[in-house]
């Protein structure tokens, strides 16, 4: 094999995992450059198996299409864990890597002896990366799981969706490649501290966290902050967001107060911003089926081009809704080169999804033949010795990762101020920087009045995304603004932003403007459609990145509309620029150059969806909405049971989730259920829903949930959304911790999906999130260097404040 290449280079990494989960979060770090040898058993990874459209072959190759592209850049070995010889020829294989990467059920890797304590007898240095479904603590760390029943642990499922029809979960695989981001995210930001320590740590990945984080928006924060905590609400989808065109379905996202005014004039109702019954979201779901009516009114005589025009005019965001046939094809993806051939097959497939503009980025090679590389994996060189660190208060005994990073964080919304989190709970030092004139756009998102003094400060979002952090408010819009904001960067070792690309263009503040007083800076741009091409100053949220990307193509009822997942793509937009960081600040540490870094909001999304757009490229397959269904499965769907004696659940919202893989899994449902399956055949899946449904009906679902767990099969209550902070599993695992902040008082916040068992002292939560300005002294008089009179005359000038400042 040729010599790998990219900043991670000569780290290897021994992937013992199989599945989607392992095999994203091996592919990111093989795309960084890391030796990734995929160990595999005589049979292989069931992946190579898997299409959605059951076209494997079709194309001549063996392999399914998902597999080769989660598996491009890697090597394969065939070594069977549960054998002597296999095992041995895995701990051949660990000695002198830096990473194993496993997704066996919690207590397996240890059975087989490959535990942690294990594979440091063969490597003391060595880090161990464990994906499952809860985490390896916990009472539910065992217990049977599918994506579905995670989705609806997760509060997911029972926030999709309307009351006329059961609840939905998100299309396609979203919690498995969500957490192989995380597990791919923390393996590279402990490696930083590898470096210089010369010790791995062991990281623990829960999909249920990740499903949590990702899909619900820091629910049980918003609920804390509104004061209706243990109060649920009924599910709904978002008015307006995919609305019929004369030629198909557009999907539009109103955020903001005024995109919602701009998009009513737009469609020929300005009346509506008069009145709270159509302005506000609220009064949009009582008035849904009107509302809806009225905006088809406009959208069904245009086509989809011809509203997107419009509507980009009118800065609201746009999109259309994506296809595994059209999204190659849009232009802007055509322009940016965002498709690339797979390099065994041909097929398009999305590129890596960061652009590292001051270093070359590895060339993707052929995903392995099963066992290819038996003979030819050479022992590992020696592993990448403790050095000098990426920045130079980096230390081998630090109690964090990233301690004494320093990153200015020039973000709004949650994507990028997503990104600059992941930073701060691993411990850098995260200056969140807005404006007095213009703060954060998500600390309008508040559950009280905005009469109340400084409403400002109540945004539940803002509050659990940026704890850890400090803050201060500087007019960059003002000369004296830009000269103090030049003066932090120049302490600062990274530069996060997600505007459109025209804003810090507009304030002086490109990489140009910021190398200029920091040589070795390094610039993550997360801008939503990227640094170029027709799209480049079009705005965009999580929703239009859903409904672009295909995820909202696959979610929904078969006979009924698209619908987007709800929020997942901003949490996976940050995570992915911060891969992206890890990987700029190792190439900053070999090199000592820092570089412009671009992440777009929507090939992150590009990549976690790419199945729709592999499977029609190299089968000519559309993968269609399916409700709650899957391929490849028995049964997966949700049924309903009695009402739960809980005022807190909604009336009739009692449901459970099932999924039925195989006919093990049939006869053990069966038999806890009491249900006579003779003679009904697996391929009958209506037959085997109305015998559940009829089951369970009244019956409570917490029981039979119990019972179902109890013989392996996967199984959930859909778990209210609102609901999810009293779930004592995420609670056992530290995950929920409170802190108090200013103005609002406690909260209980969330951490991250991915905890180091070797570090039992671990706290997610250090300091809150700052009230507006509330660093300005500390920060850019202690930091950036200004002395009280200046501090002082740029108080007086407003420039700087602790106020939100109309103007």
């Amino acid at each position: 094999m040729a010599q790998k290449t990219g900043p991670f280079a000569g780290v290897r990494v021994v992937d013992l995992s199989t599945g989607i989960s392992g095999a994203y979060c091996t592919k990111l770090l093989a795309d960084a450059g890391c030796d990734v040898i995929k160990v595999e058993p005589a049979a292989g990874d069931s992946l190579r198996r898997w299409s959605a459209s059951g076209s494997v072959g079709t194309d001549g190759d063996p392999d399914g299409a998902l597999f080769r592209f989660l598996n491009t850049s890697k090597r394969s070995v065939v070594a069977d864990a549960s054998t002597t010889d296999g095992r041995q020829r895995i701990l051949d294989l660990v000695r002198g890597s830096a990473v194993v990467v496993e997704n066996w059920k919690p207590g397996v890797a240890e059975s087989l002896g490959l535990g942690i304590d294990q594979l440091r007898a063969v490597e003391p240095r060595v880090g161990l990366v464990s994906m499952s479904a809860f985490g390896r603590r916990g009472p539910m760390s065992t217990a049977a799981a599918s994506e579905f029943t995670i989705q609806a642990w997760s509060g997911s499922v029972a926030n999709r969706g309307t009351l006329d029809r059961p609840p939905l979960q998100a299309g396609g695989s979203i919690g498995d490649y969500t957490n192989g981001t995380f597990g791919a995210l923390a393996a590279l930001t402990f490696l930083h501290q590898w470096i210089v320590s010369g010790r791995g740590d062991h990281l623990d990945a829960s999909m249920l966290e990740a499903a949590m984080l990702t899909h619900t928006t820091y629910s049980t924060v918003f609920a804390s902050y509104a004061g209706t905590l243990g109060v649920s609400t009924p599910r709904t989808i978002e008015l307006p967001s995919i609305e019929p065109a004369s030629d198909g379905w557009v999907g539009f996202c109103t955020v903001s107060g005024q995109q919602f005014v701009d998009f009513s004039i737009m469609v020929g109702h300005p009346e509506w911003n008069d009145d709270p019954e159509w302005s506000s979201q609220a009064g949009r779901q009582r008035n849904a089926s009107e509302f809806r009516r009225l905006v088809a009114e406009w959208t069904s005589v245009r086509t989809v081009a011809e509203i997107i025009e419009e509507a980009t005019m009118w800065r609201i965001p746009v999109a259309p809704i994506g296809t595994g046939q059209t999204i190659p094809t849009l232009d802007h993806f055509v322009e940016r080169g965002t498709f690339v051939a797979n390099p065994r097959g041909g097929f398009a497939q999305p590129r890596p999804p960061y652009i590292l503009h001051g270093a070359a980025q590895p060339a993707l090679t052929a995903a392995p033949t099963l066992g290819q590389h038996n003979d030819t994996i050479e022992p590992a060189a020696a592993p990448v010795r403790p050095g000098h660190a990426a920045w130079s208060s980096a230390t081998a005994d630090a109690d964090k990762p990233l301690r004494g990073l320093r990153v200015a964080d020039f973000t709004a919304w949650w994507a990028g101020p997503f990104a600059g989190h992941w930073c701060a709970l691993m411990g850098a030092d995260v200056i969140h920087v807005e404006s007095p004139t213009r703060p954060d756009g998500m600390r309008t998102a508040v559950p009280v009045p905005v009469s109340t003094p400084q409403w400002w400060e109540w945004g539940p979002v803002f509050g659990a995304a940026n704890s850890n952090k400090r803050g201060v408010a500087i007019d960059l819009t003002r000369p004296e603004g830009r000269d103090a904001a030049l003066r932090l960067v120049a302490q600062c070792d990274v530069v996060i932003e997600n505007y459109s690309p025209r804003v810090m263009d507009q304030f002086g503040l490109t990489y140009d403007d910021l190398r200029a007083v920091r040589p070795d800076i390094i610039m993550i741009r997360m801008p939503a459609f990227g640094l170029d091409g027709p799209w480049r100053d079009r705005t965009g949220f999580a929703q239009t990145m859903e409904q672009i990307s295909g995820m909202a193509w696959r979610t929904g009822f078969g006979d009924g509309q698209p619908l987007i997942p709800r929020g997942p793509c901003d949490p996976i937009a940050g995570a992915h620029a911060d891969i992206a960081l890890m990987v700029a600040l190792e190439h900053r540490r070999r090199t000592g150059e820092g570089q412009l870094v671009e992440v777009t909001m929507v090939e992150a999304a590009l990549n976690v969806a790419a199945e729709v757009v592999v499977e029609q490229s190299a089968y000519g397959a559309s993968i269609e909405r399916m409700g709650n269904g899957r391929p490849g499965v028995v049964l997966q769907d949700v049924f309903r049971c009695a009402d739960v004696p809980n005022v807190a659940w909604p009336a009739s919202e009692a449901w459970l989730a099932v999924t039925i893989l195989d006919q093990t899994q049939l006869a053990a449902l069966g038999e806890a259920l009491g249900l006579d399956l003779a003679g009904i055949g697996l391929a009958d899946a209506e037959a085997i829903g109305r015998s559940i449904a009829a089951a369970v009906a009244d019956r409570q679902v917490d029981d039979v949930v119990a019972q179902l767990l109890a013989v392996d099969v996967p199984a959930a209550p859909v778990w209210p959304t609102r609901l999810t902070y009293q779930l004592t599993q995420p609670r056992e695992r530290g995950f929920f911790q409170s802190i108090d902040r200013p103005i609002v008082g406690t909260h209980e916040l969330w951490g991250m999906p991915v905890a180091p068992l070797t570090r039992p002292e671990w706290v997610w939560q250090e300091r809150p999130a700052p009230t507006l300005g509330q660093h300005n002294d500390e920060v850019l008089g202690g930091i950036a260097g200004l002395s009280a009179a200046e501090l002082d005359t740029l108080r007086d000038a407003k420039v700087i404040g602790t106020t939100w400042v109309t103007r």
